[in-house]
């Protein structure tokens, strides 16, 4: 999409989220990666390819540009005015739906067909997991001074609270 051209196309989620993360300042795929998975691990997952992939379209429709040449072939990418004005358009527009991908709840659905060693190995790995992210996420609300953020870390604490109680319902044997 040329948002300077004149042609309409939606940012899909991921877009939007890079561009977000660019209004911060110039970043190169690498720092992108690192600050989607800070920023929002606990509900938004954003992959090294997708951040790859996408950088180059949002660089062809005129939403960023390229900015200076970094270390290792690093390459910093730069938030234009149309790519602000495209974020602020997409911020603004209706969400739709939302949509859970959750590779542990996927294997939770198939879980039957784990042995039973498999299973607990599974359902131990993911508490391990969710209550470090529930405490971290206790942490991040205590700490957060924008009530925006706080509001999301405190999500984050009732999102890994719930998948624990999942865990802890599902039978082990």
């Amino acid at each position: 999409m040329s948002w300077d051209r004149g042609q309409v196309s939606e940012l899909n989620a991921t877009a939007a989220a890079l561009l977000g993360l660019l209004h911060e300042g110039p970043q190169t795929g690498g720092q992108l990666v690192s600050a989607a998975r800070e920023r929002f691990g606990s509900f938004f997952s954003v992959t090294r390819s997708q951040v790859y992939r996408e950088l180059p379209a949002l660089a062809d429709d005129g939403l960023v540009r390229l900015g200076k040449q970094g270390p290792r072939s690093s390459q910093q990418y730069v938030i234009t005015a149309a790519g602000k004005k495209a974020f602020k358009g997409w911020l603004g527009g209706e969400p739709g739906p939302d949509h859970l991908r959750s590779p542990l709840i996927l294997r939770l659905v198939h879980a039957s067909t784990l042995t039973a060693k498999q299973r607990v190995a599974l359902l131990d790995s993911a508490k391990v997991v969710y209550n470090g992210e529930h405490e971290s996420a206790k942490l991040a609300a205590k700490s957060a001074e924008d009530p925006y953020a706080k509001a999301i870390a405190e999500f984050g604490m009732a999102r890994a609270k719930a998948v624990l109680k999942l865990l802890d319902s599902i039978p082990k044997s």
